[in-house]
């Protein structure tokens, strides 16, 4: 953390910050993690006892995020130009402020390669999501985007808040279904019904947009899950405060209580997949999958929301 956003959250800790637009959510035991083959850094699945919380109903979004910059002067990690000593050996005309950017292939690619369909577009940042020439017009009720960890952990500080645990999340996003495979239940399209914001067609490029979206979704499009939470599986992944290691899980023994993850590492928590999420590729939409991201890296579909615990006035 730089010692501006030190100053941003030290001066604004102490506003005073009611619970409107979040969720109670009660405290209680769940078994969190996934056996699905796919998902081996969810294993094993375990059980995990947490005290009661608050949490945002939906993800921050352009419209939150906005008055937020409005009231600190903050700006994003995205919109500040790299250090060059945080990048040793990059060449000088890399060191530009930006992010990066969903740039769909013409063709079919090897899964095998991300970078087939993502660009570090310089001048891309939460005002303007697909680059330079781009805004947020008819998008303030769109989650925001390209924050990196720093910046979401800014904003809930402001808020009177902090981001989730992963225990917490996954939690939440269970809704009160314990080892079900999808927020929801059992079964993906419930009479046929789309449950969430996430990729149709044939990954990576042909989203076909079935689900009513071809990016993001306004927060609320889809069915609230049953602690009244909306959004919590595809749309935006969503930061979390734990570091994340494939292991994580891999030397918890009985009955977990209120766990906050490794003590250190190099990348943080993502849960909830994002609208990029398909059964081709990345099906972590489901509240086992686990994802995980560089704490300095914001993408067009990486948000957050904020928890408080539930002594907080």
């Amino acid at each position: 953390m730089d010692l501006r956003l030190g100053l941003v959250c030290a001066a604004l800790l102490s506003l005073p910050h009611g619970h409107e637009g979040m969720v109670h959510i009660p405290g209680g035991s769940f078994w969190m993690g996934s056996d699905a083959p796919a998902f081996p850094d969810a294993r094993p699945v375990h059980r995990v006892s947490l005290d009661g919380f608050w949490m945002d109903r939906t993800e921050v979004t352009n419209a939150q995020f906005r008055r937020f910059i409005q009231a600190t002067g903050y700006v994003t990690l995205a919109e500040r130009t790299p250090r060059a000593e945080d990048y040793p050996g990059a060449p000088p005309e890399n060191l530009v402020a930006g992010s990066l950017v969903f740039a769909p292939p013409t063709a079919s690619v090897s899964l095998e390669d991300a970078y087939a369909w993502w660009s570090y577009v310089k001048g891309a940042d939460w005002r303007h999501p697909t680059g330079p020439g781009s805004d947020l017009r008819g998008k303030d009720r769109h989650p925001v985007v390209h924050v990196a960890y720093e910046d979401a952990a800014a904003y809930c500080a402001w808020a009177g808040g902090r981001l989730p645990t992963e225990a917490e999340f996954e939690y939440a996003e269970r809704g009160g279904l314990d080892r079900k495979r999808y927020a929801w239940g059992e079964t993906f399209r419930p009479g046929g019904k789309w449950m969430a914001n996430t990729f149709q067609g044939h990954f990576p490029e042909k989203n076909t947009g079935e689900d009513g979206f071809l990016a993001t979704a306004p927060v609320g499009s889809f069915p609230a899950n049953g602690y009244g939470l909306v959004d919590m599986a595809g749309n935006v992944w969503e930061w979390c405060s734990d570091w994340y290691r494939p292991d994580s899980f891999a030397s918890l023994e009985g009955d977990t209580r209120n766990p906050r993850g490794p003590s250190a590492g190099t990348e943080r928590v993502h849960k909830g997949g994002s609208f990029l999420c398909s059964d081709q590729y990345c099906a972590r939409y489901e509240p086992g999958g686990r994802g995980k991201g560089e704490p300095d890296t914001g993408t067009t579909h990486l948000g957050f929301r904020c928890v408080r615990q539930e002594t907080e006035r």
